[in-house]
């Protein structure tokens, strides 16, 4: 697994062992970045503070970094994954624009002001998606212009998406399902 594009084009990234931690495919991540680099949604990545929400090896806001997104916080509790994490952010030597968060995207911290962009990268079929939207919503992660981006698994129903949410896209790519959401 590598960074795509951009600055750190090329730049392998370290996955734990077994498999509790899903990165997200290249050619997944390759076709979401398209749509936030060159699509309807140009504009919302440079410069943006991002959420990696159930970040793993932190595939998702390091591409968004090397794209030029401006800060990225990193949001992960297993310790496999926060080893890999740490490793990967220190090989980008970006740790001044990142920040780990060692601790349940269903329990966020509260925030004063929201981000920009928050990937959604659930261990499948937990249920765990709508509990940290609803957790990152609650606690002032998720603003008006805030732009989310969940990965499910493509068989799974997002019927825990209620009428609050605008989807703004829908697109599968291999094993992943990728909704693009704003509050409505």
């Amino acid at each position: 697994m590598r960074i795509v594009a951009g600055r750190h084009k090329g730049l392998v990234l370290e996955a734990p062992p077994g498999e509790t931690t899903r990165p997200t495919s290249e050619r997944a991540r390759q076709a979401l970045f398209d749509m936030l680099s060159h699509g309807r949604f140009r504009g919302v990545l440079p410069g943006a503070e991002l959420a990696d929400l159930f970040a793993g090896t932190g595939a998702l806001g390091l591409e968004a970094l090397s794209r030029g997104a401006g800060r990225a916080i990193f949001v992960e509790t297993d310790r496999a994954a926060l080893a890999a994490l740490a490793h990967n952010i220190a090989r980008t030597h970006r740790q001044g624009e990142c920040e780990v968060i060692a601790r349940s995207a269903t329990d966020l911290p509260a925030r004063k002001t929201p981000v920009g962009l928050v990937f959604l990268d659930a261990p499948y079929g937990q249920g765990l998606s709508a509990q940290a939207l609803a957790s990152a919503l609650g606690r002032g992660w998720i603003g008006a212009q805030t732009l989310v981006i969940a990965q499910l698994d493509p068989r799974e129903d997002a019927a825990w998406l209620d009428e609050g949410w605008t989807l703004e896209e829908d697109r599968r790519h291999g094993k992943a399902r990728l909704l693009i959401l704003r509050r409505s």
